[in-house]
């Protein structure tokens, strides 16, 4: 399924201060909207927690496509700082965007940013979009921040070469149809960590004497299933994780004292954190921030792959006792694409970056075509009905209600397609039993029903939607 892009709609208004393309000038913003005033679209994520302003780093400094403006009325500025971050975000590289001037059209652009990446509102007060270009606000913290002038084509251009990541329709025909992944580098990620690092995580629970439930080793043991099956119709499979051990150097005791910067800004400066409030912080800080940005690091620097496959399991709340979880009546499956980023995650300069990275590099349109396929085929393996997100930080796509855009750290920060499956409650009693069971061959019965193994289960339906997305998109 393709991304649906509209018919051209009408160019934005002329501003003030009218600049040829190409030249390079002092700006002002024409226009600056109040933070204040930005409706509430997708909504607050709980992953990104509060912001953190460590002031690390070079100040965002003019340069080639960077032109200084006004920072615009109602943004809050915390003195001395030049960089307003999400937790552990480094500042981000403007630079990298001057190879993406006049690749995309305005009119391409404004329907991505206004209809996929936000909720249509969250950039007013950071992106000046003008006929022939975009300037965009670099650091929200800084009151005389430098804008980066992103220059449109007149027609969209690839640019392959700018971007480690291949589209399906750039690859070369595969040798037979029972190959369909030939060639095709597929990182897999197993989400959180095993071992004794899932209770820190709360990603553990226990029934009595049953062996524990931990989400950590799951995803490691299913990336172990789905390899192989993908393997065998030519991808070249790497793991991002592929033991029960985090991959970031960042422990907790590593991390005392951006916990307390955190919590400086969570808690108020009127509150003074006790010690295990910052251990608590640290903890989250690691498991939840470093590492997910140390498996960026790798996949964009290292792996290089073409498409990402984040693998995880859901779970309801099971109480405030792991070792006496609560069993939950639900059950069921969705995917996950990236966008939908809310007006006070774009006030991040590092969240703000990473989405206009993804979106000039059109990642969403190669994206929702393999999370919908996946979607659907995760749909039809496990028999489950859809999530539905109750809030506004997530939006459905199309028509495919197992398929939804949400601004995750794990989906933001991997600058190539990324299929986020949420598949199969751990708390219900049914999925319990099944894991319990553990990856056996062949067909059992568990509850009532013959049943693969579920790891086996989840591995098949993911295989076969990127089967099909490929076969779909690649030349033939």
């Amino acid at each position: 399924m393709n991304l649906p892009l509209p018919a051209h709609t009408a160019a934005a208004p002329v501003l003030s201060n009218g600049n040829p393309a190409g030249r390079r000038r002092i700006l002002k913003a024409g226009v600056a909207l109040a933070a204040g005033a930005l409706g509430v679209g997708c909504g607050k994520k709980e992953t990104s927690g509060p912001p953190v302003n460590p002031g690390a780093g070079p100040g965002p400094g003019a340069g080639p496509g960077m032109e200084a403006a006004n920072a615009g009325a109602g943004v809050q500025v915390e003195s001395g700082k030049l960089w307003n971050l999400s937790e552990l975000a480094p500042p981000p590289d403007w630079e990298k965007l001057e190879a993406w001037q006049e690749t995309i059209t305005a009119d391409d652009f404004r329907y991505l940013l206004e209809k996929v990446l936000t909720d249509g509102t969250s950039f007013w007060s950071t992106v000046e979009q003008r006929p022939d270009r975009a300037l965009i606000r670099m650091s929200t913290a800084v009151e005389a921040s430098p804008r980066f002038e992103l220059r449109f084509a007149k027609e969209s251009k690839p640019n392959a070469a700018e971007r480690y990541w291949r589209k399906m329709s750039e690859m070369p025909a595969p040798a037979s149809a029972e190959r369909p992944l030939e060639g095709v580098r597929v990182a897999l990620d197993p989400g959180h960590i095993g071992g004794d690092w899932a209770k820190m995580e709360a990603r553990w629970y226990q029934m009595e004497s049953a062996s524990p439930v931990m989400e950590g080793e799951l995803t490691l043991e299913t990336a172990r299933m789905l390899r192989p099956l993908l393997e065998a119709m030519g991808a070249v499979v790497t793991l991002v994780r592929e033991t029960h051990d985090p991959l970031t150097s960042q422990q907790p005791d590593k991390l005392l004292a951006e916990a307390r910067e955190s919590l400086h800004v969570s808690l108020g400066a009127a509150v003074l954190p006790t010690d295990r409030q910052i251990r608590k912080e640290a903890e989250r800080l690691f498991y939840r921030t470093s590492e997910i940005r140390t498996r960026g690091h790798r996949v964009n620097e290292v792996l290089k792959p073409d498409v990402v496959v984040c693998l995880h399991y859901n779970a309801e709340a099971w109480g405030q006792d792991a070792g006496k979880p609560l069993f939950s009546k639900a059950n069921h499956v969705h995917v996950l694409a990236h966008d939908c980023i809310s007006p006070a995650e774009f006030q991040n300069d590092d969240q703000r970056w990473d989405g206009l990275m993804r979106l000039v590099q059109r990642i969403p349109d190669e994206e929702i075509r393999l999370c919908d396929a996946v979607a659907r085929h995760l749909a039809a393996a496990t028999g489950l009905p859809p999530y539905t997100y109750p809030g506004r930080n997530a939006r459905q796509v199309n028509d495919n209600s197992y398929l939804w855009v949400r601004n995750l750290l794990a989906n933001r920060v991997y600058h190539c397609p990324v299929v986020f499956t949420e598949p199969y409650v751990m708390n219900n009693q049914e999925i319990f039993d099944r894991l319990q069971a553990g990856n056996y061959e062949g067909i059992r019965e568990i509850a009532g029903k013959q049943r693969f193994s579920i790891f086996r289960e989840y591995a098949q339906g993911v295989a076969d939607g990127l089967a099909e997305a490929y076969k779909a998109g690649r030349p033939t």
